[in-house]
């Protein structure tokens, strides 16, 4: 059932945990309403019971490579708020090593999520943030910047940064702001199936969510297209 109000609405793809967590926290108390999705129904629960804000909050376990999932999962968000203000394509993972000695067997499922899911997310939800003029922001990575030898992940981060400005070059007359976020080293669960936190300075991901959060916010007419977060020390 719809309940619109003027609160504004965002979607956020691997919103359990990490930056899209932080960013959920972060819109919530600036008085916003979020949708969450993820693939670990226990931590989706855990999220929104820390959150504390059940009337603001839709929280939906679905795989962002699943086309019929973000569908629907985007239906369901405007069906309960009664509108779509914002997307933040989110959810992604690395796998370990390189082309040359990483494990094929998760290749596949970490170009879904990481390329087609955001890709999907934009393709279901346009026609709502066209009504809203709303933006999309995908968080993409240094790694899609900077090259690393053999690195199938930053591969697929190229692939965001990419699918961003023909993303903007294509909504831009529709009013559609078009955001991509990437950031340096981030202190969150992602470092696990990487295998490892590097030993250097990480960022928060507060930091991260301060600069989706920042380019959300942007005055209408306003549209900030790439954002670059490292941590002081980072040298690439």
């Amino acid at each position: 059932m719809s309940t619109t109000t003027e609160k504004p609405v965002t979607l956020i793809t691997g919103g359990s945990t990490g930056i899209g967590a932080a960013t959920a926290r972060q819109l919530l108390d600036a008085g916003h309403r979020v949708a969450l999705t993820g693939r670990d129904e226990g931590r989706l629960e855990q999220r929104v019971t820390e959150l504390d804000a059940s009337e603001d909050v839709l929280a939906r376990v679905a795989d962002a490579g699943d086309w019929e999932q973000t569908r629907s999962t985007v239906e369901e968000t405007v069906d309960r708020f009664g509108r779509l203000d914002a997307v933040v394509g989110n959810a992604g993972f690395a796998s370990p090593g390189t082309v040359a000695d990483g494990d094929p067997a998760v290749w596949r499922e970490m170009v879904l999520t990481n390329v087609l899911g955001p890709a999907l997310l934009i393709r279901a939800a346009l026609p709502a943030l066209k009504e809203s003029r709303g933006r999309i922001v995908l968080v993409g990575s240094v790694a899609g910047h900077v090259h690393t030898p053999g690195n199938l992940y930053g591969a697929t981060k190229w692939a965001v940064t990419g699918l961003a400005e023909n993303t903007r070059r294509l909504v831009t007359a529709d009013g559609v702001g078009v955001t991509l976020v990437g950031p340096g080293r981030v202190e969150t669960p992602f470092w696990a199936a990487a295998g490892g936190a590097p030993d250097s300075p990480l960022l928060s991901a507060d930091a991260i969510a301060d600069a989706i959060v920042w380019a959300l916010r942007q005055p209408a007419g306003v549209d900030v297209n790439t954002l670059t977060v490292r941590p002081v020390g980072q040298p690439v």
